[in-house]
């Protein structure tokens, strides 16, 4: 398998920590969908990051479809996805929220990054923030009610989604959502970095060390 794209990208550090939590052997390519587009465009032509490129062939695209993917893939005693409802309900919600966080996150660094200044949106900034915020909220509430593993052997999919966004954000948009407001989330991301396989695939533009 190839996963192709940044690890500067939220999306793709979840898939390159994820395989490696899975046992599942990978090789990575770091492609910018800005900066490398047209090389991107021979690989994927929807330039889409992430982008897995299975042993067949096969496209696939969007973290959570690659994962669904790698989890049916994986050996049965590394798969993270819980199979019981209740349990499966929560890592569910909490897997929605971060994916939230992220989505609007990202979209607030686009609006600062991609849009021309003199082209930005107050109105829509603010509500974007504001939806990035209220998945903060409830994901810091819920932590403190019940904390994650956090640790290699046992962290849930949620899990992986909540650090990697946690860290995201605390290196893109310091200012928007500050570590002391959300110190459950700081303490899991903290935990979580700590860990080989959050390591091995650091946010930033570098690539993935494949294992001989």
């Amino acid at each position: 398998m190839k996963l192709i794209g940044m690890l500067d990208s939220p999306y793709v550090r979840r898939v390159a920590v994820s395989l490696q939590m899975l046992g599942l052997p990978f090789e990575h390519q770091s492609l910018s969908v800005f900066s490398t587009f047209e090389q991107f465009k021979h690989l994927n032509p929807v330039v889409k990051a992430p982008t897995l490129l299975a042993d067949d062939g096969t496209l696939l695209m969007d973290s959570t479809v690659i994962l669904q993917y790698a989890e049916f893939i994986a050996m049965p005693t590394a798969r993270r996805t819980p199979t019981m409802p209740r349990e499966l309900l929560r890592s569910q919600h909490l897997l929605g929220l971060a994916l939230a966080a992220c989505d609007k996150a990202v979209q607030v660094v686009y609006e600062h990054n991609v849009r021309p200044p003199e082209k930005l949106h107050q109105p829509w900034l603010s509500r974007v923030s504001a939806q990035l915020l209220a998945a903060l909220d409830l994901l810091e509430a819920a932590l403190k009610q019940q904390p994650l593993d956090a640790s290699s052997a046992a962290m849930p999919p949620a899990g992986v989604m909540i650090a990697v966004t946690w860290h995201f954000i605390q290196h893109m948009l310091p200012d928007v959502a500050g570590a002391a407001a959300y110190p459950a989330l700081a303490d899991y991301s903290r935990q979580a970095e700590a860990l080989p396989e959050f390591q091995a695939a650091p946010h930033g533009a570098g690539t993935y060390p494949v294992k001989e």
